[in-house]
């Protein structure tokens, strides 16, 4: 069988279904597949197999690009950090930055975890110990939390617990909404959040 066979299957049912699978983009069409499974509550069967089922490919091709399914779970979560980080980078920009961009950040962290709750825990239980130089999909999240506290709290003497700080309160937040512990509320989000991102109003 030749790599060409072993790779794709353009009549499968999976394929069709995915809809997203070209050749030469199959990494970036189980991911997809990934989060497609994650966003419908089916998270219990995020193994390599099922997800080759979904693209339409043999479970041999995606051992090219996820050593074990370990992997699969770490590319998950870096994808989920990466998609956490430019919502907060849109509601940055569309607050026009400074504080009110700040508070935004913070409420587009909950909203987020609200929204996409299964990717949310995913990218915030694994471990991924070994990162590629240059940061993971988190990185964006973080400049701007720490680019936020300069504008909210220029006088801080140290940013990074000030950050931390900020980022306890909306992970908080979210872990309560999403354990529900309190009800989803988006205006009590943007009041909480503007307690510790800019004071209250």
């Amino acid at each position: 069988m030749t790599d060409k066979d072993n790779s794709v299957n353009l009549k499968s049912d999976g394929a069709k279904a995915a809809g997203a699978y070209h050749h030469g983009d199959l990494r970036a069409a189980v991911i997809a597949a990934g989060l497609a499974r994650l966003q419908s509550g089916d998270d219990g069967e995020l193994g390599l197999r099922a997800l080759a089922r979904d693209v339409g490919v043999s479970a041999t091709a995606l051992y090219r690009h996820f050593p074990d399914k370990e992997a699969l779970l770490d590319a998950l979560a870096d994808e989920g950090l990466r998609r956490l980080g430019a919502l907060q980078a849109q509601a940055w920009l569309k607050a026009g930055g400074g504080i009110a961009g700040f508070k935004a950040t913070g409420a587009a962290y909950v909203r987020f975890a609200h929204d996409e709750p299964a990717l949310f825990r995913l990218s915030f239980t694994r471990q991924m110990p070994d990162r590629k130089e240059g940061g993971d999909g988190g990185e964006v999240a973080y400049n701007l939390l720490r680019a936020g506290v300069g504008e909210a709290l220029p006088g801080v003497k140290d940013p990074d617990v000030a950050a931390l700080h900020a980022w306890s309160l909306v992970h908080g937040l979210a872990m309560l909404i999403l354990d529900r512990r309190i009800d989803w509320d988006e205006a009590l989000v943007d009041r909480v959040v503007g307690l510790t991102f800019g004071g209250v109003d």
